[in-house]
């Protein structure tokens, strides 16, 4: 029997670690990058590395597809320039009164551009595999 007071272990861990603000979480997808994931310790690239051969054992059946991963942060649409624009599926074009005025992919005018945020395309801020080990730095203390 458990101690008085304690709180049993959750049946889902993964998901409740991911439900909370994560980087390279989203709500249906976890990125790890490469670089960063090779330049942890070798105790935890060992067990990273059995823990990704379960799930692809588990998994392999299904019919994956490759992803293509972009790198992005939720912006601001004025503050987007003419590619990002077309990346996150937006133009904007000169309107009557010489203003620019910025449309979806439906070709509807958004109402409020200055605080309508999409997720728009960044360069990468993390260095690429190729880029050799990167320094882990533990988190501060809680």
């Amino acid at each position: 029997m458990p101690p008085e007071g304690s709180v049993p272990a959750s049946t889902t861990p993964v998901q409740d670690y991911l439900d909370r603000p994560a980087p390279g979480a989203t709500p249906d997808h976890l990125v790890v990058p490469r670089s960063l994931a090779q330049s942890m310790p070798l105790r935890w690239q060992q067990v990273f590395v059995g823990l990704l051969a379960d799930l692809h054992d588990a998994y392999g059946h299904l019919p994956w597809p490759d992803y293509k991963v972009v790198p992005s942060r939720w912006e601001a649409l004025v503050d987007l320039d003419e590619e990002q624009l077309a990346a996150a599926g937006y133009h904007a074009e000169l309107g009557p009164d010489g203003q620019l005025e910025y449309y979806d992919a439906d070709e509807n005018v958004v109402a409020d551009p200055e605080h309508h945020r999409v997720l728009a395309p960044i360069p990468d801020p993390l260095p690429p595999a190729s880029a050799g080990r990167v320094e882990p730095r533990p988190a501060a203390p809680l």
